[in-house]
């Protein structure tokens, strides 16, 4: 129908002339109270925020140098968290010399992998960021 007669049955009932579809084509309009059609859609999209799930990310630092049986403790929090439903990064931090002998952090990073495949997957394979060495590992099948 034509835009003014559109208007002039809103008047008379004392409403808006909402459009509600703007992009079908032809565009659809709705005679309603728009502070009423502002307050509903504003509490769906508040009702949608809630219903996301946050994926809440956890963090485990190592040092080159970092023992085996420290690492292991490390390796027991990330299981826990893995399972949890978090996903796990696993940072090594380089200080001074260390930098010069990545192979190293990377030989713990894939042994980490490796104890943590069959609750986990890789999301980010090993990269350096500046002076670390960061893998992130989220919970999966690990199959």
């Amino acid at each position: 129908m034509p835009i003014e007669e559109a208007l002039r049955i809103a008047e008379a009932a004392q409403l808006d002339l909402v459009e509600v579809a703007p992009n079908s084509n032809p565009p659809v309009c709705r005679v309603i109270d728009y502070g009423k059609f502002t307050y509903e859609r504003t509490k769906k999209e508040r009702e949608a925020r809630k219903a996301q799930k946050k994926v809440e990310v956890k963090e485990i630092r190592l040092r080159p140098k970092t023992t085996e049986h420290h690492r292991g403790f490390k390796v027991r929090d990330a299981r826990r968290w893995l399972q949890e439903g978090k996903k796990v990064k696993v940072r090594v931090r380089f200080r001074g010399r260390e930098r010069d002998y990545p192979e190293l952090a990377l030989e713990d990073l894939k042994e980490i992998a490796e104890e943590l495949q069959d609750i986990s997957v890789i999301e980010t394979a090993p990269a350096f960021e500046g002076r670390t060495l960061l893998m992130v590992l989220a919970p999966g099948d690990g199959n």
